[in-house]
Formats: C-alpha cells, sequence, structure tokens
C-alpha cells in the first residue's frame, strides 16, 4: 500500500509563457515611468482626495505585476502549470485592457 505518486512534469512551454510575459510586464513598466511622472500634475489646481486617488493609483501599479509573477512563479515551483500560466499573464493585462478600452473607444467615437 505504499504507492509513491509521481509529481506531474513542468512544462517547457509554461516556463516558456512565464519569461516572455514577464518581459511583456517589464516593458510596461517603461510606459509606467512616464505616467507616474505625468501623475504629479494632478495636483497643478491643488490638493484633492481625487488627485490623491490618482496618484497612489498609478503609484501602487508596479505591485501588481510583481505580485502576480511572484505568485506565478512560486505555482510553477509546485508544478501547477495552469495557475502559474493564468497568474503570470495577468501581470500585464491592466495596460493590454487599457489599450483596448482606448481602441474601442476611438472606433466608436467616443
Amino acid at each position: 500500500m505504499t504507492e509513491l505518486t509521481a509529481k506531474p512534469k513542468r512544462s517547457i512551454v509554461t516556463l516558456i509563457w512565464l519569461i516572455v510575459s514577464q518581459l511583456m510586464a517589464l516593458g510596461s513598466l517603461l510606459f509606467w515611468v512616464v505616467a507616474a511622472g505625468l501623475s504629479v500634475m494632478a495636483f497643478d489646481e491643488g490638493q484633492s482626495p481625487e488627485a490623491w486617488a490618482f496618484v497612489l493609483v498609478i503609484w501602487a501599479y508596479p505591485l501588481f505585476p510583481l505580485v502576480m509573477a511572484v505568485g506565478a512563479w512560486i505555482a510553477f515551483a509546485f508544478r501547477k502549470n495552469w495557475p502559474a500560466a493564468i497568474l503570470s499573464g495577468l501581470s500585464f493585462a491592466p495596460p493590454v485592457l487599457l489599450y483596448l478600452v482606448i481602441w474601442i473607444g476611438n472606433l466608436i467615437g467616443v
């Protein structure tokens, strides 16, 4: 009754996806640097709760890809390939969704 259960293999495809998607997330941080620098112009009209909320959300953005990347590598270490791929894909999802919303808005003329 001592059966050994084989651990699932680590997927090479998942490893490649982890690396590529996290390089894309790193690339999104290049645009974030510009946005973070420009976000302080929200205080040009004086301090307000809306300005603080805007700046804090912009400046907190790098935490999201970092947490998703750490979670993806932990899942990959435990050989959970599917959750690792999803978490890694979420690391660059916000900029992609933003560009998609802007593109659709331009198409419909909003």
